[in-house]
């Protein structure tokens, strides 16, 4: 027998090893027809059951598209893949998407960051049913904060995609929609259980018809948890439970108000609070709130032209207690109008006029504990489909009221090459802009002092090229990309800002290189799917792997169904990373085995089993932060049609 250490490393590297020969196996193995299936499964979801090419999306255009057509790489989580493979938050189901890595600092409701093809957390545009979710201390989404209850499918978009989405967009763009109502009444009801002391409550009601549709939700999720931090040594440490309960409610409402105008209300807010160690004896406690809504009202003026304008609010509160107080609230406004004119069936254009308003409070502010600042922004893009051909072309100037203006584009093409195969390439460029926080803190540039300037924004370009296939009950794609990085904010000396502790500046680079599979095969009843990401994640500066980041990642999943039942389960394997820039601190690879059963019992019940970390592997994924150990939770749900 192996040690626990040696057996997960084990685990990691023969996953890493066996992933891509599973993505090959998949390609290979013959089909039971030689015809082409008439709706294959989708190459750029493969860890995912029950997607389609012709399916409609939104996020790769910011206006319909069928998936066949998008000239980039994409995943989407629909409902029933959360149900099954996800009883936490949104970063927890994004552990199986190909390119994306996740971290946390111990349980789900502990700060976590999300990583797509190795950029920063705060590289990652987020955005619910269209409204930005961002914090303006940090810098990016709080994870932790967004659970799975109130979601209908998950949009994953990677690659830079400031042409469309202005700041922000460097990694990529991750865009959660939440329910709609349809039909009949249906109710939702979900109960469940499990270690860790968890308990979870879910109730929604959805329905509709041609004139008016509504849903709502609500939730309550609650645990005891467990001891993450490890550091016994530490004056932080402390050894209680870090337990956590989170609230969450979010209501949708649309309406016909004439021939060819549909206005939608949308409204959502949630509230996690989780125990943290920031003392030997207080209960230290960590409390985010986030609020969204957005009133938009969608216009058909003629067959070929369409306009959707919109206007929405985001809030974001981050507050710790009682033993290290800290308190900061983020407040992002934004109104858009956009147009789609569809020339024929070949050509569309999209224009855009967007505005934003950032607003952020925090007692480390110099300018009275308030800062504050606005974007405006147009944008034009072309959709072309000529054949077996795709282009989309993409440009956005984005005027900010603290450094100027800057301009972003991005042209992709697609091509068909028959018998199931694809070929894809894009070049683009991105930005993000200093968080209010870095530039007007104490730890912001000081101008006052000689060559001392402004902080400039972050800047990107990036370059990729895919391959992908599909035919029959198989699929396969391989994504390669090149993401050069400049102009990083970092944290360094002192010197240049108003305190003595460090100060923010323009001073480092990073190479965010490598490439990404997957596939997916039917083999009888059951379906099979892979990913693995080779990643060179590189501080151009020095040449070190950047923080956190695993040079290499894998996963494997298998799905059936047998009579009432269906049975899933997942692999995880991750090779080593590194805690610090200075890469001094190794943080060892880790291989995890994911377990979930679903059992229709009777109409409109069913019984949902997941088991994480079966193997109870002890790991982490920052230094000093224990992830959580075997986790099971048992669930039902009722979802009759009223």
């Amino acid at each position: 027998m192996f040690p626990s250490v040696s057996r997960a490393r084990l685990v990691a590297r023969s996953l890493l090893v066996l992933t891509p020969v599973a993505v090959a196996c998949a390609v290979s193995t013959p089909s039971a027809s030689a015809q082409t299936a008439p709706a294959p499964s989708d190459p750029t979801t493969a860890p995912f059951r029950g997607r389609q090419l012709d399916e409609v999306t939104v996020t790769a255009t910011r206006s319909p598209m069928k998936l066949s057509e998008v000239a980039a790489d994409l995943t989407v989580i629909d409902r029933d893949t959360i149900e099954r493979q996800g009883f936490g938050n949104v970063a927890a189901l994004l552990r199986n998407v190909a390119g994306l890595q996740i971290t946390s600092n111990g349980g789900p409701a502990n700060t976590t960051s999300v990583f797509i093809r190795g950029a920063e957390t705060r590289h990652t545009v987020v955005l619910i049913d269209g409204i930005r979710i961002d914090g303006q201390s940090t810098g990016g989404a709080r994870w932790e904060n967004l659970p799975l209850s109130l979601i209908e499918r998950v949009e994953v978009l990677k690659g830079p995609a400031s042409a469309l989405y202005g700041s922000d967009a460097i990694g990529g763009v991750v865009q959660i929609f939440t329910r709609q109502g349809s039909g009949r009444p249906l109710l939702d009801l979900g109960l469940g259980g499990g270690n860790l002391g968890q308990a979870k409550a879910e109730v929604a009601l959805s329905g509709g018809t041609a004139a008016f549709d509504y849903a709502g939700s609500l939730s309550v999720d609650r645990g005891t948890g467990f001891n993450v931090y490890t550091n016994a040594a530490a004056r932080s440490f402390n050894a209680d439970r870090d337990g956590w309960r989170n609230y969450t409610g979010s209501l949708r409402l649309g309406g016909r108000v004439a021939e060819g105008q549909r206005l939608e209300l949308i409204a959502l807010k949630s509230r996690t609070d989780a125990g943290y160690d920031a003392g030997r004896t207080a209960d230290d406690r960590s409390i985010t709130e986030s609020l969204a809504a957005k009133l938009s009202l969608k216009s058909t003026w003629s067959e070929a032209f369409s306009t959707q304008l919109a206007a929405g609010q985001s809030e974001e509160d981050y507050e710790t207690k009682p033993g290290s107080p800290y308190l900061t609230k983020t407040r992002i406004r934004s109104a858009s109008l956009l147009g789609f004119y569809r020339i024929n069936g070949q050509h569309q254009l999209n224009g855009l006029l967007e505005r934003r308003e950032d607003r952020l409070v925090n007692a480390d502010l110099t300018a009275g504990g308030r800062s504050t600042r606005s974007q405006n922004a147009v944008g034009l893009s072309y959709l072309g489909t000529l054949d077996a051909l795709t282009l989309q072309a993409h440009g956005r100037h984005d005027d900010d009221s603290e450094f100027g203006g800057i301009d972003t584009g991005s042209v992709g093409a697609g091509y068909r090459l028959g018998s199931g195969w694809r070929v894809m390439a894009s070049v683009g460029n991105a930005f993000r802009a200093p968080t209010l926080y870095q530039r007007g803190s104490v730890y912001g540039p000081n101008t006052t002092l000689p060559g001392v300037e402004e902080l400039r924004p972050e800047r990107a370009y990036n370059r990729e090229a895919g391959l992908s296939w599909a035919q029959g009950g198989f699929d396969f794609a391989l994504t390669a990309f090149h993401n050069r990085v400049t102009d990083l904010i970092a944290f360094g000396a002192a010197g240049t800002c108003r305190s003595t502790l460090g100060c923010y500046s323009n001073v480092a680079r990073a190479t965010l290189k490598g490439a990404s599979l997957k596939g997916g095969a039917q083999l009888g009843p059951v379906r099979l799917s892979a990913t693995a990401d080779f990643l060179d994640p590189t501080d151009a500066n020095t040449g070190r792997v950047l923080q956190r980041r695993a040079k290499r990642f894998g996963t494997l999943r298998a799905e059936t169904t047998l009579s009432a039942w269906t049975l899933g389960a997942s692999v995880v394997g991750s090779g080593a990373r590194f805690d610090d820039a200075a890469n001094r601190t190794r943080l060892g690879g880790y291989g995890l085995l994911n377990l979930d059963a679903q059992l229709a019992i009777a109409k409109d019940w069913r019984l949902q089993l997941n088991v994480d970390n079966a193997f109870n592997r002890d790991y982490q994924t920052a230094n000093f932060y224990q992830q959580a150990p075997r986790t099971w939770f048992v669930s039902l749900r009722y979802t009759p049609s009223l």
